[in-house]
């Protein structure tokens, strides 16, 4: 007999109006099809391709999305503060220096006694598993905030001591693949799910790493699929060609949801199998 799996689906940065078109329309059947027991998604182009407001966080929860996880575009909109601060389902990347609102991990499952929310799945049912969702984000290409390695550490330390049952997932915003690739090698077999987000481009180099870690580079974007990622082509070229900073605008048309299914051995907490998935309109 096999043992029990517990899965998680992770969904790719979800850009604008059509990568929310996308993720209503695709997730509640994968859900059913995948069997998912925690769904994550990562949030912070949701709202016309920056940041994210409280309709999107409300519309994502209702169409089953647990954890909503960030990077660095979450602090686009003003509003960031008063979210980050009352919606204990939005994180934000935890290796942000101290004193900023938000939280960058989140507990599902039982009684909470850690610092940080107790989170309820968006169906209201009790999760079979408990599970501990991190969000962190890279320093190459990107801001110099505070190291992402050592904060792994320290939320690792507060996992091991109030939740050592639950099943660790982390959405690493990160543009350096090869520093993603070295956390994961880093966190090998202390957690269960490295997922990379922020690039909007789908790796295809899924692998579980040898002490147990379900890896993936970088989930890609759910959103318009005729686009630069997710923005309009035709002003990132003048963009390019201008070396002017015109103001973005998030892509019309077709669009997609990408992400991959990460199934976790409940008894031992090692990934044993990871699916790519795409799904377009």
């Amino acid at each position: 007999m096999s043992s029990m799996t517990a899965n998680v689906l992770m969904i790719g940065d979800i850009v604008g109006a059509p990568g929310l078109r996308a993720l209503f329309t695709f997730l509640p059947t994968l859900i059913r099809k995948t069997e998912a027991d925690l769904v994550v998604a990562n949030g912070e182009n949701a709202m016309k391709g920056f940041g994210i407001s409280a309709d999107e966080i409300s519309a994502m929860r209702s169409y089953g999305v647990d954890i909503i996880t960030s990077g660095n575009h979450v602090w686009e909109r003003k509003e960031a503060v008063v979210l980050l601060e009352s919606e204990s389902q939005l994180l934000r990347p935890a290796n942000y220096p101290k004193g900023l609102p938000g939280c960058g991990v989140a507990y599902v499952g039982g009684r909470n006694h850690a610092g940080y929310p107790a989170i309820v799945r968006a169906n209201g049912a009790a999760p079979r598993f408990e599970w501990l969702v991190m969000n962190l984000q890279g320093r190459r290409s990107m801001y110099d905030i505070d190291c992402p390695f050592a904060k792994a550490d320290q939320l690792l330390a507060a996992a091991a001591r109030d939740h050592p049952n639950a099943i660790i997932v982390l959405d690493f915003h990160a543009e350096s693949s090869e520093e993603k690739e070295a956390l994961a090698w880093y966190l090998d077999g202390r957690i269960s799910v490295f997922a990379g987000t922020h690039t909007h481009v789908p790796t295809a180099d899924e692998r579980v790493l040898p002490k147990g870690t379900g890896y993936l580079t970088d989930l890609g974007m759910t959103g318009p699929i005729d686009s630069v990622i997710g923005m309009n082509g035709d002003i990132c070229i003048r963009r390019f060609l201008t070396q002017i900073p015109y103001k973005m605008e998030t892509a019309e048309g077709s669009s997609a949801l990408m992400g991959a299914l990460f199934r976790i051995e409940a008894e031992s907490h090692r990934c044993v199998g990871i699916e790519r998935i795409f799904q377009s309109l």
